[in-house]
């Protein structure tokens, strides 16, 4: 059985994060494993408190994983601090996992920054370079490349930069545009479009953490990169046009949907 392990935050209503990740994983049919980068307590009305674990004990954790059920591929959310992408980094440089998908947490939906200036440089040194693909929304894409962006023609070339720059490949998302939800992706190899509509639903906590594990299995399973892309998207499409609601505010995706 083909595995993945999930690096990240885990989220106490079970929307986003390590929680989110695992759902998509098992929906999959993939064993998933997580090494937790910090507890928080939140819900579809937002986060009120967050404790970070020690570096020392996400080290014990990814060491864990990786000297009994070695995953297949890695997927790693928001990490906060500069000794956890330290050790995240170190960690993953020892093991060598196959494939690693890197969504890179540093703007919110309401444009908010999630990160401190610090820790985003050490995950743009330390973190980017070695994932194989990273997922940026475009206020993320924007912070990698010190470039706006706004239309179609900006995406590609803002992706391809920043896929030049860290020798990684590139989905720039396009779900904060108006009209569409057109992602980007970029490989050595050349670009590609998914053209997707824009559904009309505010239950999206915990969509970028979807795709990005949607991803990682299939990546897990060595589907081609633009394959695994294609299916990662239409897999996050379906639960949203599922439209899934709970609690007085923003629901969660609704992970539990046919992957394929």
């Amino acid at each position: 059985m083909r595995s993945v392990l999930t690096i990240a935050g885990s989220d106490s209503s079970g929307g986003a994060g390590i929680q989110a990740d695992l759902k998509t994983i098992t929906v999959h049919g993939l064993y998933g494993s997580s090494a937790i980068t910090a507890l928080t307590a939140q819900n579809t009305l937002g986060v009120t408190a967050v404790q970070e674990v020690e570096p020392t004990f996400l080290a014990a954790q990814l060491d864990a994983i990786f000297t009994d059920i070695p995953p297949d591929a890695v997927k790693i959310g928001m990490v906060g601090s500069v000794p956890l992408i330290e050790v995240i980094a170190e960690r993953l440089k020892h093991y060598k996992p196959k494939y690693i998908v890197l969504d890179p947490v540093m703007v919110a939906t309401s444009g908010s920054p999630l990160i401190a200036e610090h820790a985003e440089e050490a995950l743009k040194d330390l973190l980017v370079p070695i994932a194989t693909i990273i997922t940026p929304n475009l206020p993320e894409g924007e912070r990698l490349s010190g470039k706006s962006v706004s239309t179609k023609e900006e995406m590609a070339s803002v992706a391809a930069e920043i896929g030049q720059t860290y020798g990684t490949a590139v989905l720039l998302k396009g779900g904060h545009r108006l009209d569409d939800a057109d992602d980007y992706l970029y490989t050595v190899e050349g670009g590609h479009w998914y053209t997707s509509e824009r559904i009309d639903n505010p239950n999206a906590h915990g969509t970028g953490c979807t795709l990005s594990s949607a991803l990682a299995c299939n990546l897990a399973v060595d589907t081609d990169l633009p394959t695994a892309v294609e299916r990662a998207k239409g897999y996050v499409t379906r639960a949203l046009k599922a439209n899934l609601n709970l609690g007085r505010g923003r629901g969660p995706l609704n992970h539990m949907v046919e992957p394929f």
